[in-house]
Formats: structure tokens, sequence, C-alpha cells
């Protein structure tokens, strides 16, 4: 608790919100023509010029003469982060604004609250082991941070959770398509389970999987073979390599490590992934600003023998595997399985509090042959690749001499991920079905009955999926990570600058939940 308040204390005097600079005041007033709005400027002491400014996530300039200036927004705004650049120094500042009978109502927001909702949501999920709550309590507490701190507003600030931020986590078309993708492969995943194909991959890989640590090794494998996508691995590794690894007694908490630990870092450094467009855009669009000639995939390649996260983490977890080594709560988990038979800590339904996984045994008398998941498994990956050659297959980037490895992976990342993972799943589906219906394994009705338990298994998940997203939302309404950017900000020597970069990374991806995010926000900021 005293090294939490250190931090706190140390991140208080440290937001720009209390650095010394020329900016004092920042008001807005509305025009007497139309609905536009102005943003005023008043700098003490009085400077004159012509100044980059960004309010919010649009980039500007502004004139200021005897230290007043003026910018005109397109619409009024309650929430305005504003960074301007005066001579040199970079100045942060973020207000509510609230139009009421009595005038413009300004609040001034220090920057170091942003980062509080998410604090707060991992410090409840620690202490409480409760998610859902955790998340919940941290996207109210932003709310009410983003409400200017008013008690008065606190129920308002509640229901805001749900028609703001939930809603918006919800109509983000993005977010609708991983939930649709995670609902579909969740259908199939139950359909391949009732129709003996799982109980048949598990006979077929006991073969080389003959103990925890080929199963675990396996899994690995698994992992890193399906390394275009890493919700795809995600999903489709963790539902396939469950029985086995359930079967020689390693815990749940092993099982999410080892899929969670290859899924993103294999995603982040293979030359062909849906990772790749927006790594190139956000490299392509700081090069431009910069002046840097260097192609945005070339500076991606070179860039790649120093991803040592990504690469030391897929190690690492190859070296826990063959040492058959454990640390701490993970020892405790791995004892606890091995020694009982619980994979999971608790209840042994904990991992499955609807009942409906263990709902989802072989048809029995049927015969389970591996290929009835094989198949459609193999579908997903297949048709996730033809997606996303075919939604980003351009003739541009055969031109540009760089290669047929450069070329495919700019196809790769300029493609439609989404749209792919859409194509993937239902395709899957589709196949899983028509192989058990053919087999006469299950009637079309018992198989939809069973596709929607699949999909009601994956309810949990998805709740949790729609609480982060709703999170990251808050903390984009408050600028988290832009303050933890600015912190950064100045005369930093190269030599620190890794360091540097790595930490802001860690506190920018752990308070937000987005490496995307991350990437957005670093990748202009460090280049």
């Amino acid at each position: 608790m005293r090294c939490c308040f250190s931090l706190l204390l140390s991140l208080f005097w440290l937001s720009p919100g209390f650095a010394q600079d020329p900016v004092t005041e920042i008001r807005v007033t509305q025009q007497q023509a139309g609905e536009a709005f102005q943003l005023l400027i008043q700098t003490v002491p009085a400077v004159e010029g012509t100044y980059p400014i960004q309010v919010n996530d649009a980039a500007d300039s502004v004139v200021i003469k005897n230290g007043r200036g003026s910018l005109a927004l397109d619409k009024f705004r309650e929430l305005v982060y504003v960074n301007i650049q005066i001579n040199g120094a970079s100045i942060h500042r973020f207000y509510r604004f609230e139009n009421s009978s009595e005038g413009m109502q300004k609040t001034s927001i220090p920057l170091w609250l942003s980062i509080l909702p998410p604090l707060v949501a991992i410090l409840l999920a620690l202490v409480f082991k409760e998610v859902i709550i955790s998340l919940f309590t941290g996207i109210w507490l932003g709310a009410f941070i983003a409400h200017g701190l008013s008690f008065s507003l606190l129920l308002k600030s509640l229901l805001k959770v749900i028609d703001t931020y939930i809603v918006q986590a919800l109509t983000d078309s993005g977010h609708i398509s991983i939930i649709v993708f995670s609902l579909l492969i969740g259908g199939m995943v139950a359909i391949i389970s009732r129709n003996g194909g799982m109980a048949g991959i598990v006979a077929k890989l006991s073969k080389y999987a003959n103990s925890a640590k080929n199963s675990q090794l396996i899994t690995w494998l698994l992992g890193i073979a399906i390394f275009f996508d890493d919700y795809a691995n995600t999903l489709i590794v963790g539902n396939t390599m469950r029985p086995v690894t359930d079967r020689f007694r390693i815990s749940r908490e092993k099982l999410a490590y080892i899929v969670d630990s290859t899924a993103a870092p294999i995603a982040a450094v293979a030359f062909i992934s849906t990772w790749i467009g927006a790594e190139l855009g956000y490299i392509s669009d700081a090069s431009k600003d910069l002046g840097i000639q260097q192609g945005a995939y070339s500076m991606f390649f070179h860039s790649l023998q120093y991803s040592f996260y990504p690469i030391l983490t897929l190690a690492f977890i190859y070296f826990l595997i063959i040492q058959q080594r454990d640390f701490g709560p993970m020892l405790k988990a791995e004892l606890r399985a091995r020694s009982t038979g619980k994979v999971s800590d608790g209840d042994p339904q904990a991992n499955d509090p609807s009942g409906v996984l263990h709902r989802l045994d072989p048809v029995k008398g049927k015969a389970q042959h591996w290929y009835n998941a094989f198949v459609p498994v193999l579908v997903v990956i297949t048709v996730t690749i033809i997606g996303l050659v075919y939604t980003g297959l351009q003739a541009e980037p055969w031109d540009d001499g760089e290669g047929f490895l450069a070329n495919i992976s700019v196809v790769i990342g300029n493609s439609d991920s989404y749209v792919a993972l859409l194509w993937s799943s239902l395709s899957g589906v589709i196949v899983a079905t028509l192989m058990t219906v053919s087999a006469r394994i299950m009637p079309l009705t018992h198989t939809m009955e069973t596709m929607l338990e699949g999909i009601k298994a994956m309810i949990p998940a998805i709740a949790i999926l729609i609480l982060a997203w709703s999170l990251a939302a808050v903390t984009d309404d408050l600028h988290t990570a832009k303050f933890l950017a600015s912190i950064s900000e100045g005369n930093i020597s190269a030599i620190w600058l890794p360091l540097i970069t790595f930490i802001l990374a860690a506190l920018i991806s752990f308070s937000t939940g987005s490496s995307w995010g991350t990437m957005a926000m670093l990748y202009p900021l460090i280049l």
C-alpha cells in the first residue's frame, strides 16, 4: 500500500497539470452565429505566434496574439483535452464543460486521475477475485471523474455506465464482429465435442501427448502454428487442447497461461498476421510526419530483431514446459491439479458457471473420429487466411520491389480481419453441422440445440469482454494513455529510451486493455 501511495504521489507531481508553463486558463464561449463554439486560450506571460494544438484527437494550429488566441470547434464538447506546444514546452489540460442556465461551467480535471479507473478495477479483482463487479466499478469511477467529480451526479454516472459506455462498446462494428466470431466458434466447438471429434483428437494426440509435459508442448506448438490472429488462436487452441490437458491433470490456469502467452506474441512478430495492418498504418503516418523516407514494412521488418518481449515470452514458455518448472500461484495451481485432479480452483465447474460444457460429452454409441473436429478447425484456419488475402488484395504492393514476403504481408496487413474471422467461423459451423448430420451422429434439430449450448457457454466470457471494452472507452475519454505518455516527454537520453518505451507500453496496455491502442499511442511518440 505504501508503494502504491508513493507511485500515485509521484504521478501526481509528474502530471503536466502541475508543471510550470505559460498556459494558466482556458475558457469556452458560444459564438453568436450557429451552433459552433470557440476554445479561448490565454497565456501568462503573454506569447505570440502560431502554435500546434491538439483538441481531443484532432490536430490543428492556433494563432496567439498578446497572450490570447481562439480555435473554432464544430460542436460543443463536454470533455476537452488540450495539448498545445509553446516555446518547446508541451502543455496538457483536461476540462469538463457544462452549458447551464447560469452560463458555461468549467471544471478542471487533473490528468493523473485518469489512471484510477483501471487501477481500482485491477485492485478490486485481486482482492475480491470477481471480475464483473471489479470492471463495472472501474467504469463507474471513470464516469464519475468524467462528470467533474460531482457527488450530485453520482447516480447519473452510474446510469452512464450502461447508457453510454456499454452501449458504445456494443455499437462498435469491430466489437460486434469479435462477439459474433466468438459465439460461432463456441457453437462449432460444442458440435465437434458432441459428435466425438474432440474425443477423437484426444485419442489421436494421446500418442504424442502421452504425458503432462508433452501435452503442454503440443499446446505451445499449436499456439505458434495459428500465428495469423490472436483471437482465433486463443479460441481454437484453448478449446481443442482443454480435454487433453484435463486428462493429464494440468490446471486450467496453466493452460490459459500457455495459450495467452503464445497467441499475441506470435501475432506480433509474424510476417503475416492481422496485426500488421495496424502497425504499418501507425508507422507510415508517423514516418510521413517526421519526413522518414524508409518504407513502413521495411521499418517493421528491421524492428523485429528488437522484439525482445514476444520472442523471449515464447522461449520462456518453452523452457518452462521442458524444465517442468512453475513458480508462485502457478506452482500452487499445478500441485492442486496433479494431486487432487481438480483442474479448476474451488468448484470443479468454476470455469463453466452455466454448467454447459459438462453436457457436451460425445454422443453415446457413436464412433469418435478425429477428423470430425480436425476438418472444421482446418476450415476455420484456411478460410481465415483466404479471407485475409481476398479482403486485402491490391495491385500496388506487388510493384514496390520489396519481395514476395513483404508484398503478401502488406496484403494481409491491409485486409479486413473482422470480415475474414466472420467468414471462417460461419464456415466452420456449417462444415461441422454437415459432417455431424451426414454421418447420422445427431439429427439437425439436436445439432442446432448443441450449437446454442456452445453459444451459451461463451456468454460469461463475452460479458467480461464487453466490460473490458467499456473500461477502455472510459480510459479513452479520460485520456489515460496521453497522460502516461506525457510523463515521458522532454529530453530523454537514447540509452534509456528502450526501457522507458517498455515501461510506458506496459502501463498503457495494462490500463487501457488494448494492445492496438498502446501501439497507436506509442508509435508516433517513440518514433
